[in-house]
């Protein structure tokens, strides 16, 4: 499995609600923006090692960050240490927002 995904190819995967999606924007990027990606749930990247463990192995995780950088590739790494099923979003929510992927407010 690539390390990330396009918001394209992700568009079906979230409709269908067959992906977890995170957000893990650090705090003040994710205070600064409105909205997030419907669906996705807020974990803090500063408190991995604590939420981390209770995410299921069996489905597809997908995360994004602001635009897709070292928060989500730090995540990733430390997700895919933990043996689950990860990818995040090529260019974060920026790309997902150009691309006219769904939101919602926070």
């Amino acid at each position: 499995m690539s390390r990330t995904i396009t918001p394209n190819d992700l568009k079906p995967l979230v409709e269908n609600k067959s992906v977890t999606v995170l957000d893990v924007r650090r705090q003040n990027d994710f205070d600064a923006d409105q909205v997030k990606l419907s669906g996705a749930q807020w974990k803090n990247p500063e408190q991995l090692a604590e939420w981390s463990k209770g995410m299921p192995k069996d489905k597809e995780v997908v995360i994004y960050c602001a635009r897709g950088g070292s928060v989500s590739n730090s995540v990733l790494d430390h997700l895919l240490g933990q043996g689950l099923k990860a990818r995040f979003i090529e260019g974060g929510i920026e790309a997902w927002k150009a691309a006219g992927g769904s939101t919602a407010k926070k």
